[in-house]
């Protein structure tokens, strides 16, 4: 059986982006995985089923995600079918996301409890359903992990990446410069020589 490399776009994003990722695994199908999914535990179900069927045709699986992609990867239980993983900009904490975007929002969690979802004009609606599933179901992550983040990443704190990375054994890239959303000349050169150094 052949490998594949999955790709796992963020919020925003497409599958098509996962062509971006050709010339490092030229003899390698990519796969842009176009998911649904808008919550953990509809990604848990998805990803799971679509990873799953994939492992029975591949004999290795390689994961390339981004921010919520890699949050949705992360919940979903399809570690056991990966052999390696590159995330970027991922969010990896997404109870302390929740938390920062209550304080942007100027609300508290006591009124999200009591009206459950708030409106907001920078995002999601944030919701008190979301808020408990997360903090109920911890993450467990033990595939080896590469992580590029860019110090300007404006949604998960190094400090919180760092954490993650002690607790997976994951390893971290900084880009000086580098925003949550890796799209510039200079951002993008240096995801590309961050890929070609660890091929």
């Amino acid at each position: 059986m052949k490998n594949i490399v999955i790709y796992i776009h963020g919020k925003g994003g497409n599958a098509g982006e996962g062509e971006h990722y050709k010339k490092f695994f030229p003899d390698t199908e990519i796969y842009g995985f176009d998911y649904k999914a808008n919550t953990p535990l509809d990604a848990k179900d998805e990803f799971f089923e679509q990873v799953s069927e994939l492992s029975k045709k591949y004999s290795s699986i390689t994961l390339i995600a981004v921010s919520l992609g890699a949050y949705f990867s992360l919940v979903s239980g399809i570690d056991k079918f990966i052999t390696k993983v590159y995330f970027i900009s991922p969010i990896v904490n997404m109870e302390s996301l929740i938390v920062n975007m209550i304080g942007w929002a100027g609300t508290t969690e006591a009124e999200l409890e009591e009206k459950k979802i708030i409106p907001v004009d920078f995002g999601d609606d944030l919701s008190w359903e979301y808020l408990q599933y997360v903090r109920n179901n911890k993450i467990s992550w033990t595939v080896p992990t590469e992580i590029l983040y860019g110090n300007l990443d404006n949604l998960q704190s190094l400090e919180t990446i760092q954490q993650f990375a002690k607790e997976t054994g994951a390893s971290v890239t900084v880009m000086e410069g580098g925003e949550h959303w890796f799209h510039t000349d200079e951002q993008m050169k240096f995801l590309d020589e961050w890929m070609t150094d660890l091929e």
